[in-house]
Parts: structure tokens; sequence; C-alpha cells
């Protein structure tokens, strides 16, 4: 396929961007687990079948700057926040892995977080601040270059999850909270502004829209899913139904006295938009990933199969790949689903792929039962990096995951390298067993002296 795209490359059939979707698209689908690891503590009884850990009772959040997708931003479960630059690593010599150490740390303190972290996201216009929200129900802006806070707000619940919009310029957090409510944060006046009330339950997850900068969506634990214009004073603008699959929705719910019911039989812990904005993706504790269509409000049907699993109140967020790498109408998402990620095509909800990490010597924490799969291994956050095939995992064990991409003919290529290695060592044996022959022949042969 590869070598059609370029014979219609070069005849001048296709474009340029058909054949940079094909190649691009080609090394999402072969991500692999990369030889990479994050070390910020010193493990004890230092050995080499010991795993590196970037937080040391389990990774629970991570984030990429948009702009140069540089600095990698991770929190843990017990409140650390750590800075990494990816391309500032430490190459070992033995195997030629990579290793990074962070640029900065946060521990806790009186400043910082008490509690471990739940989200973490970079300002949309510069990666030179960040918020992180907590358990201990505050939300943070901290300085990238000090990690020093510069505010703080206290929600008086556990904050699930933030939100900033990619466009807007009103900076205004969205926050998912324990109240039933989104609860909204001016970052230009540095206060809570107003609540968007409406769910019955829990908020566990908030989107602002990649396209339009007023429009927001919320889940909660209640099943629903809510559409908001901030700038109304009756923000609600829809609310989804997994029922309607026509999309009758925003009209029926004013003039036919139509009520919609729930968008998941379930809390909705994960929402994200694509690019575009013309579709949502919602999941839910139903073990169900749906995708809507925003302007009408329909859902897709789209069926991922019985696979997903999905539990607890902390997000799962799906990761989508850049759409300007992937053919027409071929999303390609990454599902974090316990101790694995499922690769889905998204409009269609085909399986693609399972990804899992090597199998790897538990570095800390108790060991699985016999039977069982350890739960500290599980994905707890999927970051993409921009401008590049690469994608980073937050795990509960406290490692960070690398993913990238490995084609058969990297690996035809590798075989060659070390079938060449192998035959020189070969080689260098022969020549020096049949050395030894010759030296021991020697040292075996009788000298005789003539008599005078």
């Amino acid at each position: 396929m590869q070598n059609q795209h370029l014979l219609r490359r070069a005849i001048g059939v296709s474009p340029p961007s058909v054949l940079k979707r094909a190649t691009a698209s080609r090394l999402i689908y072969a991500l692999q687990p990369a030889p990479v690891t994050f070390n910020q503590h010193a493990l004890p009884n230092d050995s080499p079948d010991e795993t590196p850990i970037a937080h040391l009772t389990g990774v629970n959040a991570l984030t990429i700057d948009r702009f140069e997708g540089r600095y990698l931003l991770s929190g843990g479960a017990d409140s650390s926040i750590a800075l990494w630059d990816l391309e500032g690593y430490d190459l070992k010599q033995e195997n030629h892995d990579i290793s990074y150490r962070p640029l900065a740390t946060v521990e806790r303190t009186a400043e910082a977080h008490r509690l471990g972290i739940t989200q973490l996201a970079f300002y949309p216009f510069d990666s030179l601040a960040f918020l992180t929200s907590s358990y201990d129900h505050t939300v943070k802006i901290y300085s990238s270059e000090t990690l020093t806070p510069s505010a703080s707000f206290n929600l008086n619940s556990v904050v699930y999850n933030i939100a900033l919009s990619p466009i807007a310029d009103h900076l205004t957090v969205a926050c998912a909270t324990q109240q039933p409510a989104v609860r909204l944060i001016d970052l230009r006046s540095g206060a809570s502004t107003h609540s968007l009330a409406g769910h019955s339950g829990a908020v566990l997850s908030t989107a602002w829209s990649p396209v339009r900068e007023h429009i927001l969506a919320s889940g909660a634990t209640d099943g629903s899913v809510h559409f908001w214009d901030i700038r109304r004073g009756v923000s609600e603008l829809a609310k989804l139904d997994l029922e309607d699959s026509v999309g009758i929705m925003s009209r029926a719910s004013t003039s036919r006295g139509y009520s919609p019911g729930k968008a998941h039989k379930g809390p909705v812990n994960g929402i994200v938009w694509t690019e575009n904005g013309r579709h949502l993706i919602t999941c839910g504790h139903d073990d169900r990933i749906r995708v809507w269509d925003t302007d009408t409000g329909a859902n897709t049907l789209a069926n991922f199969g019985p696979t997903v699993r999905n539990s607890g109140l902390a997000p799962i967020i799906p990761a989508l790949a850049p759409t300007q790498m992937l053919p027409l109408e071929n999303d390609t998402m990454f599902y974090p689903n316990s101790h694995e990620i499922l690769v889905f095509e998204m409009f269609e909800g085909r399986l693609v792929r399972k990804l899992r990490r090597p199998e790897q010597k538990a570095t800390h924490g108790p060991p699985a039962e016999k039977g069982q799969t350890n739960s500290r291994s599980r994905v707890s956050a999927l970051a993409w990096r921009p401008h590049n095939v690469e994608m980073y995992s937050a795990h509960s064990d406290g490692i960070i995951a690398a993913w990238k991409p490995r084609l058969q003919e990297d690996a035809d290529l590798d075989d060659e390298e070390e079938q060449e290695k192998d035959s020189a060592e070969q080689s260098k044996k022969r020549k020096r067993n049949i050395l030894e022959d010759i030296y021991q022949d020697l040292t075996r042969q009788k000298i005789s002296f003539g008599g005078l």
C-alpha cells in the first residue's frame, strides 16, 4: 500500500497531503512500547531488574504543552508534580535506552496540594503557567519556570476535573466537583464567577468546544451530559439522550415537551471533543463509549464492543490522534482500558489493536495475587505529543510509559544488525580458537638440542 501511494505521488496522480496522511497513519498504527523510562526517585537496593518510577505512589495525570510539544507535566497520587523535558534525556550506554530525569519537582508543602492530583492543564496560549486540581478541594496556578503556586482557589469540594478552552481568551476554568453544578473560575479576576446548575449528581468531567469559545460540555454521576453557553442567563443549551439517534433533541426539548433521558446508564467520567468540534466522545460506567453529532445531538450508535471497561470516579479521557495525520473520516481513538490501551476506529467502533506494557518487575507496593492482575498497573491517563507520532501513558504503579512507532522494516533492520553482530562475534571466536590451537601446538612441540 505504501509503494502504491509513492507511485501515485511520483506520477502526479495524488497530492502531497495524501502521501503525508498515508505515511503518518501507518506510523500511528505501528505504535509500540518504547525503551524509555522516567525516573524521579532513586529506588532502594538499586537493581537493573527494578523499573524506574516517576511518582512513588502512582501517576494520576499527564499533559504536554501544545506549542513545542516538548514539556510533559505529571501529577502523582501523593500530590507531587514533575516537569520533564522530552528532548533532554540521558542515553544509557549499555542498551541505548532513553532515561528522563525531571527538570523540577513539587513535593507536598504548605503551599502545594495536600492530596493527590486529579488533573493538569497548561495555559491555552503559552506554556509559562499551568493549572492543577486535587482531591484537597483546590485548584492552583503554577509558574512553569519556578514551579511555585501563584494563586489558589478553594472550591470546598473534591475537584475531579478542570478544563481550559484551547481557543478562548476569556480564561475561564470549568471545574467538575462533587457538587451537582459546574463551577467556573475567571483567571483574569481571580474569582469564582458562577455555577452551571442542571445535573442531579456530582460532576465528573468537563470539556470546552475547540471551535466555539463559550460552549462547554459536562458529564455527571447521574449519567447525563449537558451542553452550556456560559454567556447566557439560562446557560443550559441541550442534554444528550442515548435513545436519540435522529437528532431531534434540541428542537423537541422545547417545542413538544420532550424530556431527554440519559447519555449513559451510569456515571459519565470522560468527555472529549474532536478537533473540528463536530463530534463529542463520552465514556461512562455502563462500559460504553458513545460518539455524538454535536450539531444535532444525535447518538451515532458507534459500537465499540464488549471489551470496554470503566469504573471509579477519576477521569477516563481517551486520546485522539491528530486528524491531519489520518485519512479523511478515519479518526483513531486510544482508550485507557484498565491495564491496556485499546485502539479504535472512532466512527466504525472497530478495535484495531490492543497496546500493553511489557511485563515488568514490581518496584514497590504489594504484589498481585496468583491469577490476578496487579491493580497498581492500571492506565490512569493518556497524552498525545503534539507535532509528533508519540503517546505517553500514566500508570497507577508510578510509571510513565512511552509509545513510539516501530515498523516491520525497523524490526527487520534490527534483526539484520543483530545477525551481523552475532556473525562478527562468531568470526572473532573462530579466529581466537585457531590462535589458541596454534599456541597449544607450539607449546606441546618437543625441542631437542644436538650433542656437542
